[in-house]
């Protein structure tokens, strides 16, 4: 079954006239694999991209051909093939950001005893680009690069709701209201709160999930897309530091890597 999310977006996906039809449906149909699917079938694939089955049918042969799918002929579906790992793997490696980034958020989240994180948008969730862990508790959470999380319920997305331009965050609010009907008016109001703190102090604090608390920064660096950084703890006793103690340590790590990046232009 689809998830809310992509049948949100599906019905305006197509709309605009895009460069190749054909490479932007099958970038579809790599998209529609989530971490938990390792085997999709020709339906299940048109039921979460909104293609039809026959279309669906066609590319899966493209992209199988291409080496970017294999073929389970027992299961009769699909999953992604190795190259695609590769792809990620020369991103994260090549990038001059995370090259600089990296080093300075493992030290920070070794000397500070914090979870370190940078992640940018992708429609209307976060994935992380790059995470450290640092949790004095045991979790059985833990968070890796490429991982999804909602954008209008983290301090992540929220911080970069607070730098979108208007036509952008008005997209963002009506996909976060179909699918987050109930409660909506007060998660708008949230939202907003979020929104207008990173305006006035440049982070923004939320805890989204039990005892863990996590506050967020833009990181806008000339020449790179926009990302967001952040820390966060688990505890209840960690909370009142965040306002003081890591809203300071937020800001240096933040300045320290756009520092390291003008060095390295």
């Amino acid at each position: 079954m689809s998830s809310p999310r992509s049948t949100d977006v599906t019905a305006h996906r197509f709309d605009s006239a895009p460069q190749n039809r054909s490479l932007e449906r099958g970038v579809e149909i790599l998209r529609a694999f989530r971490p938990g699917n390792d085997l999709l079938g020709n339906g299940e694939l048109a039921e979460r991209t909104g293609l039809p089955l026959a279309t669906v049918s066609r590319l899966t042969q493209t992209l199988v051909t291409t080496g970017l799918l294999e073929h389970d002929r027992q299961a009769r579906a699909y999953r992604l093939a190795p190259p695609v790992l590769s792809l990620a793997h020369a991103m994260r490696g090549a990038s001059p950001l995370l090259s600089c980034a990296a080093p300075l958020m493992r030290t920070a989240s070794e000397k500070l005893r914090l979870n370190v994180g940078l992640a940018a948008p992708d429609r209307d969730e976060m994935v992380y680009l790059e995470s450290f862990r640092y949790n004095r508790r045991p979790s059985l959470r833990t968070v890796v690069a490429g991982q999804r999380v909602p954008m209008e319920l983290t301090s992540l997305g929220r911080a970069y709701l607070a730098i979108c331009d208007a036509a952008e965050s008005d997209r963002h609010f009506a996909a976060f209201k179909a699918h987050r009907r109930s409660g909506w008016v007060a998660l708008a109001r949230a939202i907003n709160q979020s929104i207008a703190d990173v305006r006035a102090r440049d982070y923004c604090s939320v805890s989204w999930q039990p005892q863990v608390t996590a506050m967020s920064t833009p990181l806008i660096a000339p020449g790179y897309a926009p990302c967001v950084l952040n820390m966060s703890a688990i505890g209840e006793d960690i909370a009142p530091l965040f306002d003081t103690t890591v809203a300071e340590a937020l800001m240096t790590l933040k300045a320290r890597i756009l520092e390291a990046l003008a060095r390295s232009r």
